[in-house]
């Protein structure tokens, strides 16, 4: 799973007994070299569905980390693109990639390190972006907290503005990968109940129909798309989607 240039068994063990933020800060140097790290073919299928709705203006990477997803952005934004992190760490990585810079008048890519629950940009009143996106960053939030954040984004969004992240479909009871899943899901509620601070990373708590209910409770229009690269599972449904949820445009 991990390539020679990954963290050891030891630098895991001690992410994994960290906050969330200094467990990246602590692996931000090797994390491309982790299965953790998002896929460029999943990044690459999410930037062509994205170029069937764009160009866009201005956008935003939630939850950046190294800044992979941030060339995505760079190849579907005219304006300026944006990445927001709560890892330092992680965003020393994306700085190094990008050649980002949080100056005013700097390069295209900015980077700005925050808390995605309470966003530091522009009020309601001046939303910020044409286009957000996501890449494997919801497992560090409970489900209590996803009307919030969720919220947050459409803050920052203006009208007609687009929130889309990949989905992948549940793994299939009784497979491997659905045993692999749950008995790390498992493993990490032992964890946080026992040993502070939480370290808060769950696979299987992010379901679609409750993201779809809760985007949709704050404002968004929300639909799915299909990731043909990624094929059908054995029913037909497809075994990736990107959820494209729209802030209403005025008017």
């Amino acid at each position: 799973m991990f390539s020679p240039e990954g963290p050891t068994l030891r630098e895991l063990a001690v992410q994994a007994l960290s906050s969330v933020e200094h467990g990246y800060d602590l692996l931000a140097p090797k994390f491309d070299h982790t299965p953790f790290r998002t896929p460029d073919t999943i990044l690459d299928a999410v930037a062509s569905a994205l170029g069937t709705l764009g160009p866009f203006g201005d956008g935003l990477d939630l939850c950046c980390g190294t800044g992979a997803g941030l060339a995505v952005l760079e190849e579907v934004c005219r304006g300026s693109v944006t990445g927001i992190d709560i890892s330092t760490g992680m965003l020393e990585v994306a700085w190094r990639r990008a050649g980002a810079d949080e100056r005013p008048g700097g390069p295209r890519v900015a980077l700005v390190r925050g808390d995605a629950r309470a966003l530091p940009f522009a009020p309601a009143s001046a939303p910020a972006f044409d286009l957000v996106v996501s890449f494997g960053a919801f497992g560090h939030f409970l489900p209590g907290e996803l009307p919030g954040l969720f919220a947050q984004v459409h803050s920052v969004l203006r009208p007609g503005g687009r929130f889309a992240f990949p989905v992948a479909a549940p793994a299939r009871p009784g497979t491997p990968a659905y045993w692999a899943l749950l008995g790390f899901d498992a493993v990490m509620r032992v964890r946080n109940a026992v040993w502070k601070p939480p370290f808060v990373m769950y696979y299987r708590s992010f379901r679609l129909a409750d993201v779809r209910r809760e985007l949709t409770h704050v404002g968004f229009d929300v639909e799915t798309r299909a990731l043909p690269e990624f094929g059908c599972r054995p029913d037909g449904s497809p075994r990736c989607r990107m959820v494209v949820a729209t802030r209403t445009p005025v008017g």
